[in-house]
């Protein structure tokens, strides 16, 4: 019996070793390419994206430029608000809870201008703390698909007619 049973793992490992060397009739098997990471985790997750958006909201405050468009914002629920749309644009699991773009700054007549100077005080905050070049783009470039509805460009003037 000790035998008959050595018998038959000598040939299944034979059997499995043939296998493995005949890999010409099997088909090959596909491997899967490791599952790129979110944004959110290349980022550093909810701690991460709460620093840079604190720096970002100092960054603002001392921003001439624009500083006195937050005068009578509430800071800590603004970060609150922009740590959660950040966390849900970038794969994590918050929930962003705010207005859209659109409506939150309907009427707020901000300038090219003004939102430039936005975004650069958000790559202040994001160089300080040294995020990759890579994410900060991926960033960026899904932020910005959000200028449309807060820029709000005055209609063009129209010559009268004579």
């Amino acid at each position: 019996m000790k035998l008959l049973r050595t018998a038959i793992i000598g040939l299944t490992i034979f059997g499995a070793t043939v296998a493995v060397a005949d890999d010409k009739k099997a088909p090959a098997k596909e491997e899967k390419a490791p599952a790129k990471k979110s944004l959110y985790d290349r980022l550093g997750g909810k701690d991460a994206i709460t620093k840079v958006v604190e720096e970002f909201t100092k960054n603002v405050a001392a921003d001439k430029e624009i500083n006195a468009r937050f005068a009578k914002t509430d800071i800590k629920k603004l970060n609150a608000s922009l740590v959660d749309q950040i966390c849900e644009a970038t794969g994590g699991p918050c929930k962003y809870k705010g207005k859209n773009m659109k409506d939150a700054h309907k009427g707020m007549k901000i300038t090219e201008k003004e939102f430039t100077a936005l975004v650069g005080d958000l790559v202040k905050a994001l160089d300080k703390f040294k995020v990759p070049k890579a994410e900060k783009d991926e960033l960026l470039g899904a932020l910005g698909g959000m200028k449309g509805d807060i820029v709000e460009t005055p209609p063009a003037k129209t010559a009268p007619k004579k």
